[in-house]
């Protein structure tokens, strides 16, 4: 058995993600659903979610169409009331450095872009999708690894822009003194959010029945501090109708 909830962990909120899958598990257990008892949060990603005896984790709509979509089974989807964006869906937030004199994106069409994985929905391919009726691609790319470091990177001048999971942007503009020279030049169009998901071997209603309980007991503090303001049931259609770009635009 495998958990984690790492799409959005970071030390500030690592107490309150640990009560909250206290909680979840304990939920579970009065259904008889086993679960380990600690979240697996170092664990790389893939292999979270290719476990075959995944309980819970929070991936990211692209794997989820790509890789996913035939071995794991979709729980929910958080809702963050993000501005802009419909329950239990997010945007990307594209971000400049703050004295940047360029006003819109297209003047960025030679900029070179800082993404954090090729395979993310909002780092990559929501940015892909929304410059396309703009005619171009960014030819000058570099790969972080990170929605921070992406942002970190266009901070100090090693790359000019990039596209942020706008709850990531919330937490970054929370906690990073980064986000002080940054702004927001424009936000792509909203898309379903980072789904929660379980394996083959669950019942999803059972999870979702269990994640919701201890949604609902988890202290407010815990709930303010996580932004999670409630679980929204998004259909595998909809996260699979958001096109994927073309492969050679990661090449």
């Amino acid at each position: 058995m495998i958990a984690s909830l790492v799409m959005y962990a970071r030390p500030e909120l690592e107490k309150s993600h640990a009560r909250l899958w206290t909680l979840i598990r304990n939920s579970l257990a009065t259904r008889g659903v086993d679960a380990p008892p600690a979240l697996s949060q170092a664990a790389p990603l893939f292999d979270v979610w290719n476990d075959p005896l995944l309980t819970l984790s929070q991936t990211c709509g692209m794997p989820y169409r790509t890789q996913l979509k035939d071995t794991v089974q979709l729980v929910a989807s958080p809702d963050y009331g993000l501005e802009g964006c419909p329950a239990g869906y997010y945007r990307s937030a594209i971000v400049v450095r703050a004295d940047d004199p360029r006003g819109n994106l297209a003047d960025y069409a030679t900029a070179r872009l800082a993404y954090n994985a090729a395979h993310s929905q909002s780092g990559f391919a929501a940015l892909y999708n929304h410059v396309l009726p703009l005619g171009f691609w960014f030819a000058d790319r570099i790969a972080s690894g990170g929605h921070l470091a992406s942002a970190q990177m266009v901070s100090n001048g090693k790359a000019d822009i990039a596209a942020l999971d706008a709850q990531t942007w919330r937490l970054i503009e929370r906690f990073e003194s980064v986000a002080a020279h940054l702004r927001v030049l424009e936000c792509t169009a909203p898309t379903p959010g980072l789904p929660y998901i379980t394996g083959a071997q669950n019942s999803p209603d059972t999870v979702f029945a269990a994640f919701t309980e201890a949604l609902n007991a988890l202290d407010a503090q815990d709930k303010t501090a996580l932004d999670l303001q409630g679980l929204v049931r998004i259909s595998s259609a909809e996260y699979l109708a958001v096109p994927n770009p073309p492969i050679e635009a990661s090449a």
